[in-house]
């Protein structure tokens, strides 16, 4: 009788779980659920859907075309690139995501985006809230390729603790840019004095990539100082000027087709 209420008591007590599982057969007791750090479609500990995905966003980049390919390797030797072509080519999204591997890489310590805030037809008067809110619609396009290679929750930590700063052209007056991954975007919209402005940022054990394409100017005919720029630096050994063509296109097939007949 001692042994039967022995065992009945044996077999509450492990329900409730009063009892150490060191006294029993690992085998047998261990029945929650083994963490193999596999993968895993849901997010985790409370993470946005995407952060889990992070990994995939540090991948290395592989240029599609011999242009993007000779675009690399300048951007690997030269501190002072300017990549000029058609839309599509993919030269803001080569830039940046050469700047977000060399922010992790631990080879400059921030990345600077600026481009101008250009008014193509449009008027940013009537958008609503302030000056910073007005411009964000025209930095859009590199939010686009940042979160392309960094998730949301990232990219919005580095920004707020300075790591990357995107900025209007017009901000970066009398500054100077050491340790740091400058991209100048749509510099097609600068004119000449304003090229002249950022290229001059340039600070030590930083680089600088400069993307635009001359022929599509928002500036009135003969303003834009792209084409003059890039002109005068084919004669500078130490900067690199790379000419990306409509064979370098990565987008829909049409885009190349509209670009050779418009």
């Amino acid at each position: 009788m001692e042994a039967l209420m022995t065992k009945r008591a044996l077999k509450r007590m492990a329900r409730e779980g009063a009892h150490e599982t060191g006294q029993y057969d690992d085998a047998k007791v261990r029945r929650l659920p083994v963490d193999h750090r596999g993968w895993s479609p849901l997010p985790q500990d409370g993470a946005a859907s995407g952060d889990s995905r992070d990994q995939s966003y540090l991948k290395t980049i592989k240029p599609k075309s011999p242009g993007q390919a000779q675009l690399m390797e300048a951007i690997d030797e030269k501190n002072l690139v300017m990549a000029l072509g058609p839309a599509g080519t993919g030269k803001t999204y080569i830039a940046i995501s050469k700047a977000v591997e060399a922010l992790e890489a631990g080879r400059v310590s921030r990345i600077v985006l600026s481009r101008p805030a250009v008014e193509a037809g449009e008027s940013i008067g009537y958008l609503p809230g302030d000056m910073e809110d007005k411009l964000a619609p025209y930095l859009r396009p590199l939010y686009d390729a940042l979160t392309d290679r960094l998730s949301v929750k990232r990219m919005r930590a580095l920004m707020a603790e300075g790591a990357i700063e995107i900025a209007p052209v017009g901000f970066m007056r009398g500054r100077t840019l050491n340790n740091a991954f400058v991209v100048i975007d749509e510099a097609q919209n600068c004119t000449y004095m304003q090229l002249k402005m950022l290229l001059t940022r340039l600070g030590w054990h930083s680089t600088m990539v400069v993307t635009g394409d001359p022929n599509q100017s928002d500036l009135l005919p003969g303003i834009s100082g792209l084409a003059e720029v890039a002109a005068k630096f084919d004669a500078v050994p130490n900067i690199a000027v790379v000419r990306l063509a409509d064979r370098d296109i990565v987008r829909h097939p049409l885009v190349a087709e509209m670009l050779g007949v418009l």
